[in-house]
């Protein structure tokens, strides 16, 4: 392990991270040009969706089925957990909320540094994995909100239940997790390649693909600047936020390796999934939780998933999670 924790630790896109870390806590004047970080998202929110589509047209449902079962209840069991992990540490709901949300959706950047974390270390995993990630963005967001409607209507809870309304009661749950920016954009870049298949592929593939390395790298940079300066945000809120930082990605990484295991998942494919487990979410859900729970503090689960979870995982936690999949194979 330790040999993969060096060559992971080693790679120019983590050493890039690792120096906006650097340049963000002493201080330096370096940063990207305004806009440009929204830009990358874009980029990589396209490559990753327009990606899973083209491998996506290539495999039936029924090869799909297990995996997809197994990943839509990792984004089911995991915001429920953290919510009631968070309000046992005495978090109140507003906040938890937002812990959950953003720990049961996904990192986009994490997932794409574990696509190159296994593939540099010649690993074979499925296709279709780029289009799971898809499908954890949004689930995740939706369990959160409702369960903080639930808590919040539990004088009328049987009202709730049996005059249901998705429009009038969930509908801008519904939209927030289903149209907000990044999930949109993700989803409708996963249907183009889907509809376009290996057509698509000789046009995306100069820029969304063959670039798709250099441009994480560029990235990262600029998320190291960002996760640096969340660390003193995080600091200030105590203990009880940077252990969970730190103690669930593991936990969640290893949630993740059992279900990969069970669903039928290859080696590298169960990999993938428990860092899609461990991942926090910086951008989906926090937009999600901006609109839905204003009331939730930002510097606590953006600061807990930039600051601490983020880079956990790019440095140690693909590595461990590396190490939990042998367990099984």
């Amino acid at each position: 392990m330790q040999e993969m924790i060096i060559n992971n630790l080693t790679s120019p896109a983590i050493l890039f991270f690792i120096l906006g870390i650097i340049a963000a806590l002493v201080k330096s004047d370096l940063k990207l040009p305004t806009g440009l970080n929204e830009s990358l998202s874009i980029y990589l929110l396209i490559a990753i969706g327009m990606k899973g589509g083209i491998e996506l047209a290539e495999h039936s449902f029924r090869e799909l089925i297990r995996p997809l079962v197994g990943t839509l209840s990792l984004g089911i069991i995991i915001p429920i957990i953290t919510f009631a992990v968070c309000r046992r540490l005495g978090i109140d709901r507003k906040n938890a909320t937002g812990i959950a949300a953003t720990y049961g959706s996904v990192s986009i950047v994490t997932f794409g540094a574990a696509l190159a974390f296994v593939e540099q270390a010649n690993i074979s995993y499925e296709s279709y994995m780029n289009a799971f990630v898809v499908l954890l963005e949004s689930p995740a967001i939706i369990v959160s909100l409702v369960i903080l409607k639930l808590l919040e209507n539990r004088s009328y809870k049987q009202e709730v239940i049996y005059r249901f309304s998705a429009t009038s009661v969930y509908g801008p749950i519904i939209k927030e997790g289903l149209f907000g920016k990044s999930v949109f954009l993700m989803v409708g870049s996963l249907l183009v390649g889907l509809v376009g298949g290996d057509r698509a592929l000789t046009i995306v593939k100069p820029l969304f693909i063959d670039l798709y390395p250099s441009v994480l790298v560029l990235f990262l940079l600029g998320m190291g600047l960002t996760a640096g300066n969340q660390l003193a945000a995080v600091r200030k809120y105590g203990i009880k936020l940077l252990a969970l930082g730190i103690f669930l990605p593991p936990i969640y990484g290893f949630l993740g390796v059992v279900i990969g295991y069970y669903s039928g998942l290859s080696f590298g494919g169960t990999i993938l999934l428990s860092v899609l487990a461990a991942s926090a979410s910086y951008i989906a859900a926090p937009a999600a939780m901006r609109a839905s729970v204003p009331e939730a503090n930002p510097a606590i689960y953006l600061g807990m998933a930039l600051g601490l979870t983020f880079p956990f995982n790019l440095t140690i936690g693909m590595p461990l999670y590396y190490e939990m999949a042998k367990w099984f194979y």
